[in-house]
């Protein structure tokens, strides 16, 4: 199974950010075919650890994982704060940035992976809320438009809390099923 580590935005936070993405050209409705893979809000997450595939028998081990964060305390007090791109043409992905002192909780969950010989990517964290994925399919200006709002949004702090282990299946329109939460709050 495709696993992932993520915290969730809380709703007041969800609903500041959702109010700025719809005014974002890659929210608009586009013709069919056209689809720039808009996130939907209710998925909107900042990724601690990719876990990639994951063996069904050491599910148990990435929910015991989460469940320990419990014990962690507060999560960091973060903000969705100013936004980029990853990739360029048809692998553009827009994201919004998080600004707050993340590093230390993705670095607890990456060693919990690791005392576990659980896989993940090991690549540097870098705290983002992916928006969308327009490829090449959103007009360079209107992406630039895009990107200038985002670098000027300032969303409501929270306290990254709600960490769960997620598991994802892709397609078309990828689906996500919570297999553990831990809440700090």
């Amino acid at each position: 199974m495709r696993l992932f580590i993520a915290a969730y935005l809380p709703a007041e936070a969800e609903r500041h950010f959702a109010g700025m993405v719809g005014g974002l050209n890659v929210a608009r409705p586009m013709p069919e075919g056209r689809s720039v893979r808009l996130v939907p809000a209710g998925q909107w997450h900042m990724t601690l650890a990719f876990l990639g595939e994951v063996e069904d028998e050491r599910k148990d081990d990435a929910v015991e994982l989460v469940h320990g964060l419990r014990e962690q305390g507060p999560g960091p007090v973060v903000r969705i704060a100013g936004g980029g791109r990853f990739g360029r043409g048809k692998f553009t992905t827009l994201v919004a940035k998080v600004d707050g002192e993340v590093q230390p909780l993705g670095d607890a969950v990456r060693r919990q992976l690791k005392k576990r010989r659980l896989p993940f990517d090991r690549r540097p964290l870098q705290p983002h809320v992916t928006i969308a994925r327009p490829g090449d399919r959103l007009p360079a200006g209107e992406l630039e438009s895009d990107l200038e709002t985002l670098h000027g949004y300032q969303g409501p702090q929270w306290h990254a809390d709600d960490v769960r282990l997620m598991k994802s299946e892709l397609g078309p329109r990828p689906t996500y099923e919570v297999l553990a939460t831990a809440r700090n709050t």
